[in-house]
This record gives C-alpha cells, structure tokens and sequence, in this order.
C-alpha cells in the first residue's frame, strides 16, 4: 500500500514586477511584515499608494539595502 504525499504550491517571485505587495517586499528582504511596514513608517523604505493599496517599488529595496552598506561601511571606518 502506498501513502499519497501532498504537494506543496510553492511560491515564486516574479522577477519582473514592478510593485511589490508590502509581505513580497518582506520576503525578499527576508524580515517579517511588521518589520517591513515600520521601515516604510520611517522613509526608510520608499512606498507608493495605488489607489487604497500600498505598495513598494522593486527597486527600492536595492536603494534601501545600498543606503545598509553604505552606513555599515561609514561606521567600519570610522571605527579604526
């Protein structure tokens, strides 16, 4: 007798979105939705409004990881 194994949908990214519900936006900076809303609370991380829908510009996720390192670079050098 054989056991039917369940499958599992699993969820990808579509690389070529141009608006990112605020749980993608999350995932692929691999915070928690919480994390993620307080960040676009703060203008850390840019949002637009399309119509009563928030929603994040793929593209600045790479801004606000680049606005990371930058500070995370400035902070290393001036520690030495």
């Amino acid at each position: 007798m054989t056991t039917a194994t369940p499958t599992v949908a699993l969820v990808t990214a579509d690389p070529t979105l141009l608006l990112l519900t605020v749980e993608e936006a999350a995932r692929r900076l691999g915070v928690g939705r919480t994390t993620c809303f307080a960040l676009i609370a703060s203008g850390e991380l840019e949002s637009v409004k399309v119509g009563s829908l928030r929603r994040i510009p793929a593209d600045a996720l790479a801004v606000y990881v680049a606005r990371l390192r930058h500070g995370s670079i400035e902070a290393w050098a001036g520690g030495a």
